[in-house]
């Protein structure tokens, strides 16, 4: 039978990354509200994220049911080895959801929900990059069990990267707001992006020296011969992206610069852990191959699969251009 592993590695590969991109933007919004001058600030950067915000959670579904589906070991080892960044991750988006929606309806209150918005988006930020950091240390397994404690997951290690990825989230967040918004909030908005990429870069100076020493499968991927010299490109086309991100937050004319920039530094990020890990999807212990669930399965569920997503793109695609321009003060979400 024809190999699907490959498919639904893109697949997932492809959702993972579009709820990180498209999610994290709005986390990120939710990161900075707290830094807004004022009321009519926080007003506009919700409504900046309003039409699309929730459709952006999608992709979360789409990761977590195609994990299942399709690489059920991973699935099960997973899962109770980040059950509490998870868990924290999923609170957090749940009452930043309801924060969200509240916040409209219920205005005696607006300050509390206010700091749920930002505290729910702060926590989901962290606890994703927890999570993240967790999976590329890798997972104590017996067999095919994971036998460690769920409190594993909280090293140095995964909460610097839950600390890098709030400054992801919050550069990104930055760039949809020059992208969307104009006058006092958009320089507000250049001004915390120029900060955010800051720590961006300090992450990611950080995470590629203690990476490499943490794991010796890592440093062999990227600094044995002739793999160095086939993959200097990737950081060198990171730090040229870095410079040009700086350059077009610091250029008033540029709108949609700093946006396409930081999106551009998460691509380079997103390439770099999967050339570190490839092909494992449990780092150290599970191939993709040896993950999978049986051929049947993955071609039953694949049928679905290519019908549905064809639509989330399509819905995600036409939401995006129907809210597409600058938002402004007199329309927003009520």
């Amino acid at each position: 039978m024809f190999d699907l592993v490959p498919i639904w590695t893109v697949i997932l590969g492809v959702g993972v990354f579009l709820y990180v991109l498209l999610d994290g933007f709005d986390l990120g919004v939710g990161i900075l509200y707290r830094f807004a001058d004022d009321t009519t600030q926080r007003n506009l950067m919700m409504n900046s994220i309003a039409p699309v915000w929730d459709g952006n959670e999608t992709w979360l579904i789409l990761g977590i049911v195609g994990l299942l589906a399709a690489f059920p070991l991973a699935f099960a080892i997973l899962m109770p080895a980040l059950y509490f960044p998870f868990l924290i991750m999923l609170l957090s988006l749940i009452f930043r959801g309801v924060a969200f929606e509240f916040r409209f309806r219920d205005s005696p209150n607006r300050t509390f929900w206010d700091h749920g918005f930002a505290n729910g988006s702060l926590l989901a930020a962290l606890a994703q990059g927890i999570a993240l950091g967790a999976f590329i240390q890798g997972f104590q397994v017996d067999g095919r069990v994971f036998s460690g404690s769920s409190l594993d997951c909280f090293t140095p290690f995964s909460i610097l990267i839950g600390i890098c990825l709030v400054f992801g989230y919050a550069l990104l967040g930055a760039g949809w707001l020059i992208l969307k918004t104009e006058g006092l909030l958009q320089q507000r908005a250049r001004t915390w992006a120029l900060t955010a990429l800051v720590g961006v870069g300090l992450a990611v100076v950080l995470v590629s020296v203690w990476t490499p020493v943490m794991s010796e499968q890592i440093r062999q991927r990227w600094f044995s011969w002739p793999n160095l010299l086939f993959l200097a490109p990737v950081p060198i086309i990171t730090v040229v992206i870095g410079g040009w991100t700086w350059r077009s937050i610091r250029d008033q004319a540029s709108h949609a610069g700093p946006f396409a920039g930081s999106v551009l530094l998460f691509v380079m990020s997103y390439i770099g852990i999967a050339i570190s890990l490839f092909p494992m999807i449990v780092p150290h212990q599970f191939t993709l191959w040896q993950a999978a669930s049986s051929p049947s399965t993955q071609a039953f569920l694949l049928v679905g699969t290519l019908v549905l997503l064809p639509i989330i793109l399509m819905y995600t695609a036409w939401s995006y251009w129907v809210f597409r321009g600058k938002v402004r003060g007199d329309i927003g979400y009520h």
